[in-house]
């Protein structure tokens, strides 16, 4: 089993930095619902720790405190490029060190915050505004996941 171990600092950074960074560009592709939001990401880390004994890694994670990059960005598209990209250096990372089952388990929970942060508030009327799934299919893509 892959864990924190199996990680130099700075690489187990780029790990944990990836989820919040992925609720975050949820977050600012619409405006509104900021405090439901950060609660559903709250949540999806609740709910993975519960899975506790599932994967090493994925407890590993869920039991950190969110990380994210404490660089101030000036715009949501530039908070986009740097979130994305996070996201393909998390993913690289765990293809070289962890098993494809990890991947995948991580992939996926990604996937699970992202989709809670997006329908934590209605924009419009609708449960996923069209800016938010846009910004969930770049995601997806940025973590080579088709879910």
């Amino acid at each position: 089993m892959t864990g924190k171990a199996d990680f130099t600092p700075e690489e187990w950074q780029t790990v944990l930095e990836a989820p919040p960074s992925a609720g975050l560009i949820v977050m600012t592709a619409q405006r509104g619902g900021t405090f439901r939001e950060s609660f559903a990401m709250a949540k999806a880390y609740a709910e993975a720790r519960q899975q506790h004994g599932a994967s090493q890694l994925l407890d590993e994670i869920a039991e950190a405190r969110p990380e994210r990059d404490h660089t101030r960005y000036h715009s949501p598209e530039e908070l986009k490029a740097a979130g994305l990209k996070h996201i393909q250096d998390a993913v690289a990372l765990l293809q070289q060190k962890a098993s494809s089952d990890e991947v995948e388990g991580y992939r996926k929970f990604v996937v699970t915050l992202v989709e809670k942060v997006a329908n934590a508030h209605r924009e419009d009327g609708q449960n996923v505004s069209p800016a938010e799934q846009a910004a969930l299919d770049e995601i997806k893509a940025a973590l080579g996941s088709s879910a």
